[in-house]
């Protein structure tokens, strides 16, 4: 003990200015053990568990530490070098309360905003579709209330008070709503459509006759990208008054990205029923993008014109193989039929000219569709190449983006190749080429 009062004797008896170093020295010591622990022992304790939440919470728990130790220590250093009496230590002291509270009450929030859904998902019902793509209005409720006491703490501290502040703002506040009325409008509307939940972020939809997936739903608008690679901004006003149809919820258990896949075929009037059907239902069986529960089915439904009309019924697991999917039922369709003598009939025109064109040279016929066959498949094999590999590096960059120690850049490089890859992934499943 007699050491260490040796040394804070000699501490105290340094010039301000001496002091006021090692109290600088001393508060990035300490912010220095405090990374390294934080990094060693609470980040790696973090990667070992199997959650979720404990990744999203630890960078932003961990920089309101590092900034609750600067301040600390600087709150520490002035009232060792300037003494617990002198007025401006007594001036600044309910600054740096307020400053407290105000980090306590976003770190209080910012848990709010990740643990309230876990929670909420431990009791909600596994059938049900959620929304991940916006927060619910209970977690805006809550954090709302949360910030709304900090303030008040906050600002008691500096004695203003809040309630004060907001009653002289009541009628300015009034104007500002009349000349914003349809802003606000869309601001509460978002909150109904977090609250209904209709759609999540990534879900096909389709709204006035605008088909495409959901890229943003914010305060004000929600952002859909068509397959033309066009970006619809609708006002949540127009979306909550509109019919908005959903391409990717079906079944009714809770499956959010599956869809449902319908498809029309004609055949002729001597081709026998019962073989139409069983063989149209094989090749549903083999396609690959066409799952088995529920199981696919061909129903006769028209006695058109020039043919029976089939529909086959069938469900896509994800949503964005709707068209690789229709793409290889057609094709096997088309191949299958003309191995089982099938006749698709199509209205025939006979168009009598005085003198007849030449025929092009048969074999010469022959061998071109060959040429371009064996070439289609290597197209086909290098599109859906390209499409598999696009779809786990999206995999790979979301897996990546949930990582706690990701700084800035790197986070928006990575969000800058997911963008990228996505708008990629969108023209491959438009069935267009780069």
């Amino acid at each position: 003990m007699s050491q260490i009062d040796d040394v804070t004797e000699r501490l105290n008896d340094l010039e301000p200015w001496a002091q006021w170093g090692f109290g600088i020295v001393a508060t990035l010591f300490t912010l220095g053990i405090a990374r390294l622990l934080m990094r060693k022992v609470v980040l790696d304790f973090v990667k070992r568990t199997s959650f979720d939440w404990d990744d999203k919470l630890y960078a932003p728990a961990s920089k309101r530490f590092y900034l609750f130790i600067v301040f600390l220590g600087t709150q520490l250093t002035m009232t060792w070098v300037l003494g617990e009496g002198d007025s401006f230590v007594i001036s600044v002291e309910p600054f740096l309360e307020a400053i407290y509270i105000i980090l306590t009450t976003s770190l209080l929030s910012v848990a709010l905003k990740t643990m309230v859904p876990v929670i909420m998902d431990r009791f909600e019902d596994p059938s049900s579709v959620t929304v991940s793509g916006s927060n619910s209005l209970i977690i805006f409720i809550f954090r709302a209330a949360v910030w709304f006491g900090g303030l008040y703490l906050a600002l008691s501290k500096l004695g203003i008070e809040l309630f004060g502040v907001l009653a002289s703002l009541a009628v300015f506040s009034l104007i500002i709503g009349l000349a914003m009325q349809q802003t606000l409008g869309n601001i509460v509307n978002s909150f109904m459509l977090a609250l209904d939940q209709p759609f999540e972020v990534g879900d096909k939809i389709e709204v006035e006759g605008k088909i495409g997936s959901v890229v943003s739903v914010g305060i004000l608008s929600t952002k859909i990208i068509t397959h033309e690679e066009n970006l619809v901004v609708i006002p949540n006003n127009s979306l909550v008054n509109s019919t908005v149809i959903n391409h990717a919820r079906g079944g009714g258990d809770g499956v959010g990205r599956r869809i449902s896949l319908v498809l029309d075929i004609g055949v002729g009037y001597g081709e026998d029923i019962d073989h139409v059907k069983y063989t149209v239902l094989q090749l549903m069986r083999e396609c690959p993008y066409v799952i088995s529960d529920p199981e696919p089915r061909v129903l006769l439904i028209e006695l058109g014109d020039f043919s029976k009309i089939f529909r086959m019924y069938g469900w896509v697991e994800d949503y964005s193989d709707e068209f690789v999917a229709r793409d290889w039922l057609l094709k096997n369709i088309d191949e299958r039929f003309r191995e089982e003598s099938i006749e698709i009939p199509f209205p025939t025109a006979v168009e009598i000219v005085g003198k007849q064109s030449s025929t092009p040279n048969k074999s010469h016929k022959t061998a071109s569709i060959r040429k371009a066959r064996l070439q289609m498949v290597k197209e086909d094999k290098q599109l859906n190449k390209e499409r598999v590999a696009a779809k786990e590096e999206i995999e790979a960059i979301n897996e990546r983006l949930k990582e706690a120690d990701l700084d800035k850049k790197e986070r928006n490089l990575l969000e800058e190749d997911l963008q990228e890859l996505s708008s990629m992934l969108s023209m491959f499943e438009a069935g267009r080429d780069d």
